[in-house]
């Protein structure tokens, strides 16, 4: 049995010096946020007997997740970023929104300034030699439920090893390949021509893994592409959806697959789809028409500020 300490006034006082709570200056938001945080470490120290070993173990781990820039990874694996989106859904339900297409989570490989083109793009360079081609399309309506004219898609994804542009080890990739912003027409449609992406894992050396592995998880995510979507009065959609047909379509580590964003892909193997699509042989096509929300009151909540690469 362990010391039980937690309640006691001396340590109370020293989570409030800790934290900074009897002083003049500093943040009062940062302070009471880490309080909070401080003093559930505290008694989580007490209730679970974690030993000095074990403490500094973690310490040592969170070095090594900084070091390898996993931060942004571990959040979603661990479900903090579905978290957010299941608060963020209860917020609109006690607010009285209706989300047309689901949000999921964003993940940590958004890169900002793609290239814009107008109705259409052709998302990939053709130097992935392994890829079957995808054409994607749709239509973005309003919360109106009509079409939106120069709303913008932004789209980005994975190529067939699994890497993205701008984070892929072996340097095989463009900028911005597979990554583009589309301006839809004015009947509201979008369409790109791509590559159907595949799903990738955690790296496996690394501290996510590392982790996930003494939890019993496995780190794959299946294969998806990522969209953000913005039309004037309305809120900034953040989504993805995954490819139908792979196996781990609802075993996400990352918890980001929900009802809604698993549109089908069809195979295209008739020679009028092939001649419509200007394309050379068979291909994958993909339907998804995207429904966004008005904004509340005037305000986009759910715009997220957090630190994106930008290239």
């Amino acid at each position: 049995m362990s010391a039980q300490i937690f309640n006691t006034s001396e340590v109370q006082e020293f989570l409030r010096l800790a934290t900074g709570l009897d002083q003049d200056g500093g943040s009062p938001r940062t302070k009471k946020i880490v309080h909070r945080i401080l003093s559930d470490l505290f008694k989580a120290i007490e209730d679970l007997d974690v030993t000095p070993d074990e403490y500094w173990a973690g310490i040592a781990y969170l070095n090594q997740l900084g070091a390898r820039g996993e931060a942004g990874l571990l959040s979603p694996g661990l479900g903090l970023d579905r978290y957010f989106d299941m608060r963020m859904d209860a917020q609109d339900a006690v607010l009285g929104v209706e989300n047309g297409t689901p949000r999921t989570i964003e993940g940590p490989l958004y890169v900002a300034g793609a290239p814009v083109e107008k109705g259409f793009a052709r998302l990939d360079d053709g130097s992935d030699k392994a890829g079957h081609t995808l054409v994607m399309h749709g239509t973005v309506y309003g919360a109106n439920g009509k079409p939106a004219p120069n709303a913008t898609v932004e789209v980005w994804h994975a190529n067939t090893k699994g890497f993205y542009s701008h984070f892929d080890p072996t340097g095989e990739q463009q900028p911005f390949n597979m990554r583009r912003t589309i301006v839809t027409d004015a009947q509201g449609r979008y369409k790109f021509q791509s590559i159907v992406p595949v799903g990738y894992g955690c790296p496996p050396d690394g501290p996510t893994q590392a982790l996930l592995n003494q939890l019993g998880r496995h780190g794959n995510r299946p294969a998806h592409i990522h969209l953000f979507v913005t039309a004037d009065g309305h809120r900034k959609l953040t989504t993805q959806i995954n490819i139908d047909g792979d196996p781990l379509v609802f075993d996400d580590f990352a918890y980001a697959t929900r009802e809604g964003l698993v549109p089908p892909l069809v195979e295209r193997t008739d020679a009028a789809s092939i001649q419509a699509n200007g394309l050379a042989g068979p291909f994958a096509e993909i339907v998804f028409d995207i429904r966004l929300s008005a904004l509340v009151q005037g305000v986009d909540n759910q715009i997220v500020d957090r630190p994106r690469l930008a290239a």
